[in-house]
């Protein structure tokens, strides 16, 4: 999903910088609540946990350019079921960072752009998870159709940011058009993939109980809202 150097560039970029402001006075709202509920150390742990995951995503999993991007598997919705949506947002944004400072130093002025694009389809997904997820029902008792909807969320999200950007700096042309929509066919392949990701990793938790008494991961993995 990274937004390649040359999609957008001067006056344009500005944009992204206002875009990333608005993502992380979000973030830093999802994390107020996040401590309100389980403390500074939670938040904390989890955050640092969610950094390293994502980090180790955009450098270990397979990623190929397509379009006018990169398919990656992000796992954002893996990341908002165990760590809930504070600790998922710091680590989208952390890991982006730290793997743009030390292995993409080219991609820090798109860093607004792609970190938009991770953080709001998260910020979606949790709205969205609201509605789906009974508050009666712990993650580990998710059914495939409710992870199928949070990654439809996500990752459609994804596309459309992605898409935005591309049009933004580059219009309407037929070939972009065409790129977007190789790009956009291709993303969407991972939804094949990361729901049952997600039941896979909550099933492990299920069967690692001892999990409940830490704060690694969000009570809700466990407990009904």
């Amino acid at each position: 999903m990274h937004i390649e150097p040359g999609v957008v560039d001067g006056a344009k970029i500005v944009l992204s910088y206002a875009t990333a402001a608005a993502s992380f006075g979000v973030t830093g709202k999802l994390a107020l609540d996040a401590i309100r509920k389980d403390g500074v150390g939670a938040l904390a742990l989890r955050a640092a946990i969610a950094t390293a995951l994502v980090f180790s995503f955009f450098e270990i999993l397979p990623h190929h350019p397509v379009g006018v991007s990169e398919v990656h598997l992000i796992l954002g919705s893996t990341l908002f079921l165990l760590f809930g949506a504070g600790p998922a947002a710091i680590g989208l944004a952390l890991g982006l960072l730290i793997q743009g400072v030390f292995f993409a130093p080219f991609d820090l002025p798109q860093y607004g752009m792609n970190v938009t694009i991770l953080l709001v389809p998260l910020f979606a997904l949790n709205l969205l998870a609201k509605r789906v997820i009974p508050e009666k029902t712990a993650y580990v008792d998710l059914k495939y159709s409710q992870a199928l909807a949070l990654s439809v969320s996500y990752q459609g999200g994804i596309v459309a940011w992605v898409a935005f950007w591309a049009l933004y700096g580059h219009g309407f042309g037929a070939e972009n058009l065409s790129n977007i929509a190789s790009f956009g066919l291709a993303y969407m392949s991972v939804i094949l993939l990361e729901p049952l990701v997600d039941l896979g990793v909550l099933a492990g938790a299920k069967a690692v109980r001892q999990l409940q008494r830490t704060a690694i991961v969000q009570p809700r993995v466990y407990q009904s809202a």
